[in-house]
């Protein structure tokens, strides 16, 4: 059902999104004149709709939270339960329960929370002291017994919905934010200024490009995005990456087309995308081998560049191995990159797949995330492990090891990842790699002896050095595979 829901809110927020996006853009095809965006009544329609997600999700995260002992009330309403359904009908009833009562409700309280624990021999000590107050202990201590274990999978189940309560908080609150965002992406956009568009103008003459409206977007990290809408003179193909070059004169920088913009400049005036150039290039390549005995990899990774000039690589590893752990583990990759293509940073998109795992119940089953975000403007890497293996960076003749030992997804709601950021270099190489690659080496020096094989594989070519790797540590395994094993290697080198 939790599912259901969050599926219905995410679809409606889309198409909120797109309805509004149709309205603006197509209000731009139509008027070349500066509109005041900040004032704009689809802005503050979307703001609006923003604020009730997250007041929606607020109110989800006010409710209790998960609580792994009964309460004193509770307890006492237990003892009151066990007065009224056991002792009641017993002709000693008004010794225990009236002279005796403080002593009789103190021993019974202290053997629940005794049980509470399940600490067997402690609960066998509780039973026996029952004897100095009650002549039928023994049934009366089986009652107690029951009524306990009765309330504690109450509670579980209590907890558990508590979690998918969260989980939906969680998602609620992150569609509000990407909403906030999509408003001002949307709403921000302004006309260039007139000296600007002319001598752009200009210049795309030269080169056949008519120019018929331009508008620049401002990003939150001070880098510019632009919007033309372009068409070829004398029904010509232009490549669009000779607007780019034109745009790249006028604002002396290096822009690029976006990925997601037509690759052809045609007869007919389409709009088109630019963005500032990144300042690193990123190649990567993978080797990996089936565990002996399996048909399917449990390991899955994917790597992804994104218009933000930020490069998203993922290595996931499901539980155990095969068709199961496959599955599992691909499913949390396409999320993942579903999740960062619309816009999520890599943090939030782990809690939102954290979120759907656990919202799948499936108990004791989890799958390992290894993510690196990449800026491939100021070469900082931003790493997040989930139940992860060590991570390596190379440089030149050093190498680093970035360690994990938090738990991986699915298996709790409130989950802590490790995260860390490290400064790149021209010529650096990430590899990552899943646990059945250190687990075939010396189990006391698993990490000693995975920088001497790093350091000692040669290799330009990411895919061509993670082969040397997997082929260098297969042999501490006597050439078997005792698990899924995989290498994920990216370079990154400077423009």
């Amino acid at each position: 059902m939790q599912e259901w829901i969050i599926a219905m809110l995410v679809i409606s927020a889309l198409l909120i999104i797109r309805d509004m996006a149709k309205t603006i853009f197509s209000g731009m095809k139509k008027s070349a004149a500066t509109i005041v965006y900040d004032q704009h009544p689809q802005k503050e329609k979307m703001e609006r709709y923003a604020t009730s997600f997250q007041r929606l999700a607020n109110s989800f995260y006010g409710m209790p939270y998960r609580k792994d002992y009964l309460s004193n009330g509770e307890i006492e309403e237990l003892i009151g339960e066990v007065e009224q359904n056991f002792c009641e009908k017993c002709h000693l009833h008004h010794v225990c329960w009236q002279k005796q009562y403080l002593q009789t409700q103190q021993r019974i309280y202290n053997l629940l929370r005794i049980m509470e624990e399940g600490d067997e021999e402690k609960i066998r000590r509780g039973k026996v002291e029952l004897m100095g107050i009650c002549v039928n202990q023994g049934k009366l201590g089986d009652e107690l017994y029951r009524m306990i274990s009765r309330e504690r999978q109450n509670l579980v189940w209590s907890n558990k919905l508590i979690e998918n309560r969260l989980a939906v908080a969680e998602q609620l609150s992150e569609m509000a934010r990407i909403m906030q965002l999509m408003s001002r992406d949307m709403f921000e956009v302004t006309d260039v200024l007139p000296e600007f568009k002319d001598d752009l103008e200009r210049r795309l003459k030269k080169k056949n490009i008519v120019l018929k409206s331009i508008w620049m977007l401002e990003l939150p990290d001070g880098k510019q995005q632009y919007f033309m809408r372009l068409r070829s003179r004398g029904g010509q193909c232009i490549p669009v990456n000779e607007a780019a070059a034109q745009l790249s004169k006028e604002c002396g920088c290096s822009m690029v087309a976006r990925k997601d913009s037509r690759s052809l400049i045609n007869g007919e005036f389409t709009t088109y995308s630019f963005v500032e150039d990144v300042n690193f290039k990123v190649l990567y390549g993978a080797a990996k081998i089936t565990k002996d005995k399996e048909s399917v990899s449990g390991d899955n990774y994917m790597c992804t560049m994104e218009d933000t000039g930020q490069f998203f690589m993922c290595l996931s590893d499901g539980m155990g191995s095969g068709l199961e752990a496959c599955q599992e583990s691909e499913m949390v990759v396409d999320l993942l990159e579903e999740f960062v293509d619309a816009g999520f940073t890599g943090e939030t998109a782990a809690k939102m797949v954290n979120s759907a795992l656990v919202l799948q119940g499936k108990n004791g089953h989890f799958s390992t995330v290894d993510i690196c975000v990449m800026d491939l403007y100021s070469g900082m890497g931003h790493f997040l492990k989930a139940g992860a293996a060590t991570t390596f960076i190379k440089r030149n003749n050093w190498v680093e090891a970035i360690s994990s030992t938090s738990l991986g997804l699915g298996l709790v709601q409130q989950i802590d990842f490790e995260t860390t950021t490290k400064k790149l270099y021209d010529g650096d190489f990430l590899i990552m790699v899943t646990d059945g690659v250190l687990d075939a080496l010396p189990l006391d020096r698993q990490e000693e002896v995975m920088k001497e094989i790093i350091l000692q594989t040669r290799g330009n070519a990411p895919k061509e050095l993670g082969r040397g790797i997997l082929e260098r540590v297969l042999g501490y395994s006597e050439y078997r595979a005792v698990d899924d094993m995989t290498v994920l290697v990216a370079g990154i080198w400077k423009k």
